[in-house]
């Protein structure tokens, strides 16, 4: 069965980098923080191996940090001051792209020794990679949702 999982492996783990990059493109357009995730997941599709680089292992790692650092304190702000559910707050929004982007990051820094992944390497990257969509979906389903955004918020996508 192995070499069944090899030959399509490493074309999945392509197209799911190659649509994070285009999530983390997108939410570049509304914080431009998201555009170097998004040049960092782009790389890995078009080349796995470069997640063994020692530029891209730096930069990742940096902007690593740098998420967590701020998801923790939008985390902090929203257990203080949250008046509704995590989607419906721009803090809980923000908070989620942070954490998708440091739970990818992670992903691909991971990659470097096997750029094709193992099965579950694959499938936690097949349910990251699903989970924006799927949270968009919910979202824009949802008209009570949406109903108290602000203005900026429903104008969007």
């Amino acid at each position: 069965m192995a070499p069944a999982v090899a030959t399509w492996a490493p074309g999945l783990w392509r197209a799911c980098n190659a649509l994070m990059a285009a999530f983390f493109a997108l939410a570049a357009v509304v914080q431009v923080v998201y555009m170097i995730p998004a040049v960092l997941t782009l790389l890995v599709g078009f080349n796995p191996l470069v997640t063994g680089n020692f530029i891209w292992k730096s930069v990742s790692a940096i902007h690593m940090l740098f998420c967590a650092l701020w998801a923790g304190g939008l985390a902090y702000h929203f257990l203080l001051h949250a008046k509704q559910n995590l989607l419906n707050e721009e803090e809980g929004r923000e908070l989620s792209g942070l954490v998708i982007v440091t739970a990818w990051m992670a992903l691909c820094h991971s990659s470097s020794k096997n750029p094709g992944g193992g099965r579950m390497h694959l499938a936690i990257a097949v349910v990251i990679t699903l989970l924006p969509l799927l949270s968009w979906v919910y979202v824009h389903m949802n008209k009570e949702m949406r109903s108290s955004w602000p203005t900026h918020c429903k104008t969007v996508i």
